[in-house]
């Protein structure tokens, strides 16, 4: 985004625009205040050599708002191919697809837009944060096909952890 595309959106965003995402309560101004940035990221990818049917996926921003990050959309333009928006169904996170025929000369750009603001943590001190559910833990810490948890990840894990009081020790630890 250049600066006098950024200085265009932060005022249509101050001039109290609704954008998609904000959180109940919080008027779209915030978007342009100092505690929010926002950003537009292009990644552009083109395939030097391609052999027959090519196809491209690239990760777009978080699916769900954050109280660090609100989504501001993306688009996508894969010039002769076929292209999509998907999000994964275990873990929701968001990609594009893009597919070309033999012979097409295979460029996707996507473009992100989001906004984003520094949140502190201090971890030497409890906080009041909820837990986790068991079922949210379960799936993000269950064994993959490309992620396997047995063998030599559990045991350098193990050795890693060991003594250790507690998950915030372990976690500390591993970190």
């Amino acid at each position: 985004m250049n600066r006098r595309d950024f200085l265009r959106f932060s005022g249509l965003a101050s001039a109290g625009v609704v954008l998609p995402g904000l959180a109940p309560g919080e008027p779209a101004e915030a978007l342009a205040s100092p505690r929010w940035r926002m950003f537009e990221v292009t990644s552009r990818v083109e395939v030097l050599k391609p052999t027959g049917v090519t196809r491209v996926w690239l990760p777009t921003p978080l699916t769900e708002d954050a109280p660090y990050l609100k989504a501001l959309g993306n688009s996508y333009e894969a010039e002769g191919g076929n292209s999509g928006y998907a999000i994964d169904s275990r873990y929701g996170a968001g990609m594009v697809w893009a597919e070309w025929p033999e012979g097409v000369n295979p460029v996707l750009v996507l473009k992100s837009r989001f906004a984003t603001r520094d949140v502190a943590v201090d971890l030497s001190k409890p906080g009041s944060a909820k837990p986790e559910s068991i079922a949210t833990l379960a799936k993000f810490t269950a064994p993959t096909e490309f992620l396997p948890l047995d063998g030599i990840v559990k045991a350098t894990s193990a050795e890693i952890v060991s003594g250790a009081r507690g998950n915030l020790e372990k976690a500390r630890r591993i970190y």
